[in-house]
Parts: structure tokens; C-alpha cells; sequence
């Protein structure tokens, strides 16, 4: 199988099945269901066992006099809203490509898709509420890849994903631009998602769910969002346990520099302080433009710095660093990364590099004074590493693992709710590549959903590894406690013994697995 990232991505983002060789699970005996929620009634599909619900409104339209503003319930509805398809993506795409993410974007965009085997029953399931990925400005929770019938169907639990603000319009500071009407603009797509979890705690009983037991869990930009939700105290008591998979988030903006951010947006529209809230009237492909011609430009290092702001309110604190931020201290958490991460993003020609090229890279992550001794240590602990072997471990290990563990180490250090850590080394092979851990190979595992995935389909030992890590991390939303039984004891993260779950076709506990690596890159990396 010959590994096109971006068709792949293409595929996996939209809500229709049948593209990429990715499908959704096809399933016989389909009729509508109804349920209700606090703002009125919808109408979704019951296929088979699992009751299916596409695109609820959970919040107001956030165009027009709500653009940058915190969210706002929906407007009450008579009669029966359909609910049997996605709802839009947020604004992501660039105005002169032509294209939108999804198929469909809008301000229009707060919107949660549920999946539940009962409606109104009396029982009270655990909720799995996903955070999606994308960093924090792109793709959306309507996609192929985060479809909860397979957990609904192992578990009996209630998955939630959502949609919500993305980029520029949910991570811009106008705060410190004297309008206190935008005093927390630069939080509004975070604010977004408590305000869902609000939903869920009001609305979940209805569709089968307990709104006591609500797991928050996501992967990249979404571990990103848990990682960030840990630390907002308007997040606290609406969910129960947590889990980051490979959403390496430590610190994020300051007021300084979401403000300096802001006023290139204002420049690049033809605005000034003064008249900022004229931004509220300007057409939205104008501001995409913006958003992209910002996001491109040097001083925001090609791909711009459009995350939530630490303003010291709705953030109170970094979500790590220089310490775990100590809002919700009784929260369970799992965390972790895959071996091989950046093969996700790699050219085929990263995958031949020769010794000189190999250490020029790992250079510019370490520095030069560096590189002898980085490579020396990668190469004696994976004595059979090819030169681009080594570069992606070391480049995985920058980005993901290590500030995983650093994640895992301050975590561990509040002394209250447990904090697990796992290592994700199942590999996977592209024709070209090999074998590799790429990044968004824990999703299809978690949601049981391997016979689907490019990266797993038609490989036996990822149907069983699915079969054990998916019905470990339901029990962590069951729980708080991941211990099942089809897995090894996994004992909480102690900096004294450093246990992680290895997740491998023979899954084992190992006690700083990447010990000799982490003691040498962490402090190069200054996490």
C-alpha cells in the first residue's frame, strides 16, 4: 500500500463514507429515533443497536455580533430538528485555493454529533467526548475516522464529538485592544468547548449517558484542547477523566503575544484599534484571507500562533509549564505518544537520507554543540536505526514523547488523581517506508475502528491490539482506572519508577523505556 498523506487526510476529514478505501461501519435495519433536548426535539437514525445523532445545535450562529464573542445557547426550535447529518466545519480554508474543509464551513458551526444505544432509558452511561484534531485551526469532528459505533457497540458508553471555533476566529486576542466587549476573544473557541461539555452535563441523560462520568479525550490539536481544558477553572466539574494522545501542549500564548498577533490581523484588514469592532461586519472570506496571509507570513513562522491565550481569567495558568496548572487536580489523566510520529508528515525522500544530511537535521533541532552526542546515544540505544530511522526518532521525540512525558512527570507531581503514561511502538508498513508509528496511529485503536484505517486494515495483530486498548481506555471513562484485565497492571506515572504502558503486539510495562534518550534530550529541549 503506497501512502498518500494528502488524500488521506482528504478522506478522513469529510463526513461521507466510501472515499480513500476509509468506510464506515455498514450496518442493516435503519429507522429514525427520536430524543429531546433542552432546546427542543431532534430526529437522528437508529442503525441496529446504536442510535446516531449528526450535527445538534449546541450553541448560537457565531457570526455578526457574536464573532469573537463567548458562545450563546441556540435559539429554541418548534416541532423536530433532522439530525441525520454532519453539521459544517468552522472557517479554515484559504478563499484563493477555492476549497472548504468538509465540504461545508460556516460560522454557523456549533454544532456535536452523538452515538448511544439507548435514548431516555434510565441508564447511565459513561460519555466519550472527543476533542478533534487539526492543531487549533483545522478539520472538525465530522469525520469518518471518529465514527463511535464500534465503541457504543463494545462498551455501551455515549460518544460526543464536537465542532467548534477554530484559527483566527477562536484564538485572536482583542483583549488588551481597550473594548471590554473582547475582553476574552482570544479563549472563544476553548469557551466553545466547555460550552458543549455543559450541553452534554444537561442534555446526556437523555441520549443514555451520565453526565457524572464524562471523559474528555482527543488526539494531536485535540490532546492540545484536553491538555488546555485541564487548566480553565469554567471547564471544572464537567468532566471526569482525561486522555492526550500525542498533544504535546505545555505552554501557550501570553496576552503580549496574542496581542502583538492581533494587531497583524488588524494591519493586514485595514483596521485599527480604534475601530476593532468593525471586524464584526466584515465579510468572512476577507478574514480567511487575512487569517491565511498572516498565518503565512515570517514573523509567525509559517503556520502563525493562533492557540488560546493564557489572559490570566479563562486561563489562568499554562496548562505545563513551569508546573501542571493546579485547576483540576482530581482528574485522572492518560497521556502519550507513538514511537515514530513524524513519519506522518515525512516526503518520501525523508525516508533515504544519508549520515550527513541525517545529522544536519537532527542539528537544527539540538544545535550544532549538540549533535555528536545526540546521535551517539539514538544510535546506541537502536543499534539497527537506518540514518533517516534515527532522524525520525529523534524529530518524534522532540515533538511528541518528550513533552509527553514532561506532560506525565508535572502531572505526577500535583500527588492527586493518577496520571498513566503510555508508548504507542505498534508499527505499521507503507510500501517505500517501512515500518513507522506515524502520528494518528492511536485513533483507530482507541476507537476500535482498525478494519477501516489505511494504517491497519487486514492486519490481525492490530484487531487484537484494538481489542485491548479500546476496551482499556472505556474502562478509564467507566472508571478513571484504565485496568481491565487484557492488558498488563498499569501502575500511575511516579518519577521514581516512571512505569509506562508499552502498546505493542505484545503490550508490557517497561520502566523508562526511553530513559537514555530522554535524559539527553529533554534538557537540550528546555521543556
Amino acid at each position: 500500500m503506497i501512502f498518500d498523506r494528502r488524500k488521506f487526510l482528504r478522506a478522513s476529514s469529510i463526513g461521507v463514507s466510501g472515499l480513500g478505501g476509509f468506510l464506515l461501519p455498514v450496518m442493516a435495519q435503519q429507522s429514525t429515533v427520536d430524543a429531546d433536548t433542552q432546546f427542543g426535539r431532534i430526529r437522528g437514525i437508529r442503525a441496529g443497536e446504536v442510535n446516531i445523532f449528526k450535527g445538534i445545535p449546541y450553541g448560537e450562529d457565531t457570526s455578526g455580533a457574536n464573532r469573537f464573542m463567548p458562545p450563546k445557547d441556540p435559539i429554541p426550535w418548534r416541532g423536530i430538528k433532522e439530525a441525520f447529518s454532519y453539521g459544517p466545519a468552522a472557517p479554515q480554508s484559504d478563499p484563493a485555493r477555492g476549497s472548504q474543509q468538509d465540504g461545508y464551513e460556516s460560522e454557523d458551526c456549533l454544532v456535536l454529533n452523538v452515538w448511544t444505544g439507548g435514548i431516555n432509558d434510565g441508564v447511565k452511561r459513561p460519555v466519550m467526548f472527543w476533542c478533534h484534531g487539526g492543531g487549533f485551526r483545522t478539520l472538525s469532528g465530522s469525520s469518518p475516522r471518529y465514527d463511535g459505533t464500534n465503541l457504543v457497540l463494545r462498551g455501551d458508553v455515549v460518544v460526543v464529538t464536537i465542532n467548534h471555533r477554530l484559527n483566527m476566529m477562536g484564538y485572536t486576542h482583542f483583549g488588551d485592544m481597550g473594548h471590554e466587549q473582547f475582553h476574552s476573544s482570544g479563549t472563544v473557541g476553548m469557551q466553545d468547548i466547555v460550552h458543549a461539555l455543559n450541553w452534554t452535563k444537561n442534555n446526556i441523560e437523555q441520549f443514555g449517558g451520565d453526565p457524572d462520568r464524562v471523559m474528555i479525550f482527543g488526539e494531536s490539536g485535540g490532546g492540545r484542547k484536553v491538555a488546555t481544558l485541564l487548566g480553565m477553572p469554567s471547564a471544572k466539574g464537567l468532566f471526569h477523566a482525561a486522555v492526550i494522545e500525542s498533544g504535546a501542549t505545555l505552554r501557550l500564548p501570553t496576552r503580549e503575544q496574542g496581542t502583538a498577533l492581533g494587531q497583524q490581523v488588524l494591519d493586514t484588514l485595514g483596521l485599527t484599534r480604534a475601530n476593532l469592532p468593525n471586524i464584526q461586519d466584515i465579510p468572512l472570506n476577507r478574514l480567511m484571507s487575512a487569517y491565511h496571509s498572516v498565518s503565512a507570513s515570517a514573523l509567525t513562522a509559517g503556520g502563525g500562533s493562533f492557540s488560546p491565550t493564557m489572559d490570566g481569567v479563562e486561563l489562568p495558568y499554562h496548562p505545563f509549564w513551569p508546573e501542571a496548572s493546579p485547576v483540576n487536580p482530581e482528574v485522572p489523566v492518560i497521556v502519550g505518544a507513538n514511537r515514530t510520529e513524524m513519519t506522518y508528515f515525512a516526503n518520501d525522500s525523508d525516508f533515504n537520507l544519508d549520515e550527513v544530511t541525517m545529522r544536519e537535521r537532527v542539528a537544527e533541532m539540538v544545535g550544532e554543540e549538540n549533535v555528536t552526542s545526540v546521535v551517539n546515544t539514538y544510535r546506541r540505544e537502536n543499534p539497527m536505526a537506518t540514518p533517516s530511522e534515527l532522524y525520525f526518532l529523534a524529530y518524534s521525540d522532540s515533538r511528541y514523547v518528550m513533552p509527553s512525558i514532561t506532560i506525565a512527570e508535572r502531572r505526577s507531581e500535583l500527588n492527586s488523581a493518577p496520571t498513566y503514561l503510555y508508548y504507542l511502538a505498534w508499527e505499521t508498513a507503507m510500501e517505500g517506508r517501512g515500518a513507522m508509528s506515524p502520528h494518528t496511529l492511536d485513533i483507530p485503536f482507541i476507537f476500535d475502528n482498525v478494519r477501516e484505517h489505511p494504517f491497519t486494515s487486514d492486519r490481525e495483530s492490530a484487531i487484537s491490539l484494538a481489542d485491548k486498548i479500546s476496551d482499556t481506555i472505556i474502562q478509564f471513562a467507566r472508571t478513571g482506572n484504565p485496568n481491565v484485565g487484557k492488558l498488563p497492571e498499569w501502575q500511575p506515572y511516579k518519577l521514581e519508577t516512571r512505569a509506562t504502558m508499552v502498546w505493542n503486539d505484545r503490550s508490557e510495562i517497561l520502566y523508562d523505556p526511553v530513559g537514555a534518550q530522554r535524559e539527553i534530550m529533554q534538557p537540550i529541549l528546555q521543556l
